[in-house]
């Protein structure tokens, strides 16, 4: 079986209760929402998912930085994929305005 999981970052997030399963008969999708720019919680919610549950395959959303994946990278060792989430510039800076409007990143940041 193959089995994937998205890592979302979200203010107030609690990767306890706000996850979601999707499993077929070969496939298993987990999502997670983690804290908002908090990637040493993200690295262990990784970790917990490749050890507890056999995660091969993990992706990041763009909120995650250069260290951010470092520190998923570390957690997980280098039997995992990770992809990173990542638009053009135009959808960047559109998604930027988005969060920015909706009070999950100061204004001129």
């Amino acid at each position: 079986m193959f089995k994937a999981a998205t890592i979302i970052m979200a203010p107030n997030a609690d990767p306890l209760q706000h996850r979601a399963l999707i499993k077929s008969d070969q496939f298993e999708y987990t999502t997670v929402v983690t804290p908002l720019f908090d990637f040493d919680q993200a690295a262990r919610v990784c970790k917990e998912l490749v050890e507890k549950e056999g995660v091969q395959w993990i992706s990041l959303c763009p909120g995650f930085s250069h260290e951010g994946v470092a520190k998923v990278r570390s957690a997980i060792g280098e039997g995992v994929a990770i992809t990173v989430s990542r638009g053009d510039i135009p959808s960047t800076m559109m998604t930027d305005q988005i969060l920015t409007k909706e009070g999950w990143l100061p204004p001129g940041h």
